[in-house]
């Protein structure tokens, strides 16, 4: 746990001493976010790019404490490469199709450096307890880390949102894997959240930097990475539960739009105003209260992650039964379904 703490606390202030220096080169790129429509809340043009500093917390920090075998090798590559895409995007602005190929290039690299979904725990089979996918091991590996990056690139919205989230989200996914004996995951993903803690006192309300797609890229890209390794190997029951619940606010919410957009008859792809942040924000919330409810919604979903992690199956199901009872309360009560308020892009 020390060993946690510590590499948390470097990639914190790595990301915190390097961030002013980001602001700069940003400025210098011409790397900024220029409001040009009503779906961005700011009004004034802020510099991108804060992913770098995210970046070289989280790497740096874990080159000082986390011994590099084949697997992190891939991760530190994969990486890199999603992180100089980022930085090329938010600088001279590429397509989603270029942005997706880059995507699933980055997330078939992962396996071949060992890093793949090859089975999920199933509580309902007595004899090995597990359910192995054979050859359709690569397309879900694919399949979940490309959807888990853009989800969290999805909920970029408002001040410090993503910084905060993936940031609770890491530490959820990091103590399932310490409580599991996933000693290498929960280090990195604790590198992760200090370097996003430590991007925050510049990107929370009122922000002196965006992330920028090279940092929530980046964040979604790592966060599904390391969770195959953690989470989603090591958990005793409902395994492929924990890490959606401890990701649930970007998975719930891209969901909801996909859903939403296509009883709309629109693009699943076109943007909107109807995303948790919206919704909040139309009920009278400030950003800071809006952002401070999804840290609080995002904490609870993890807390219960942790829990039907470490319960015997009856009472894990229990507890996921009360957390989709809720989920679904909510729905109805802010209208996440439906496209009532706000315009499209």
């Amino acid at each position: 746990m020390e060993s946690l703490l510590m590499i948390f606390v470097a990639a914190m202030a790595f990301s915190y001493i390097l961030t002013p220096f980001v602001i700069k080169i940003a400025h210098k790129l011409g790397a900024i976010d220029v409001p040009k429509d009503n779906r961005r809340v700011h009004k004034e043009p802020i510099p991108r790019l804060g992913g770098i500093a995210i970046f070289l917390g989280f790497l740096i920090s874990a080159m000082f404490f986390i011994p590099i075998n084949k697997e992190v090798l891939g991760i530190f590559l994969a990486s890199l490469i999603i992180v100089s895409m980022g930085v090329i995007d938010d600088t001279i602005t590429l397509g989603a199709k270029t942005k997706l190929v880059v995507q699933i290039f980055c997330a078939v690299l992962v396996t071949f450096f060992g890093v793949k979904i090859e089975f999920i725990t199933n509580p309902f089979d007595s004899n090995t307890g597990m359910l192995y996918l054979g050859i359709l091991s690569l397309p879900i590996t694919v399949f979940w880390i490309v959807g888990i990056t853009n989800t969290v690139n999805l909920i970029d919205g408002l001040d410090g949102l993503a910084a905060g989230v993936s940031a609770i989200s890491a530490i959820t996914l990091a103590l399932i894997s310490y409580l599991n004996g996933e000693i290498m995951p929960a280090m990195l993903l604790m590198g992760l959240a200090g370097g996003a803690v430590g991007f925050l006192p510049f990107n929370f309300n009122p922000a002196k930097i965006f992330m920028g797609d090279t940092g929530s890229l980046f964040l979604g890209f790592t966060l599904a990475v390391v969770s195959i390794e953690g989470a989603i190997k090591s958990a005793a029951t409902l395994a492929i539960v924990v890490p959606v619940l401890a990701l649930g606010i970007p998975i719930f919410d891209t969901t909801f739009a996909i859903i939403r957009r296509a009883n709309a008859g629109k693009p699943i792809m076109e943007a909107d105003k109807g995303h948790l942040h919206h919704r909040l924000l139309d009920r009278g919330l400030s950003q800071k209260q809006t952002v401070v409810s999804l840290y609080s919604m995002s904490f609870i979903l993890g807390i219960s992650a942790i829990f039907i992690a470490e319960s015997p199956l009856n009472t894990a199901i229990m507890i996921l039964g009360f957390v989709v009872i809720l989920i679904t309360i909510g729905v109805f009560r802010l209208k996440i379904l439906s496209h009532e308020t706000g315009g499209t892009k």
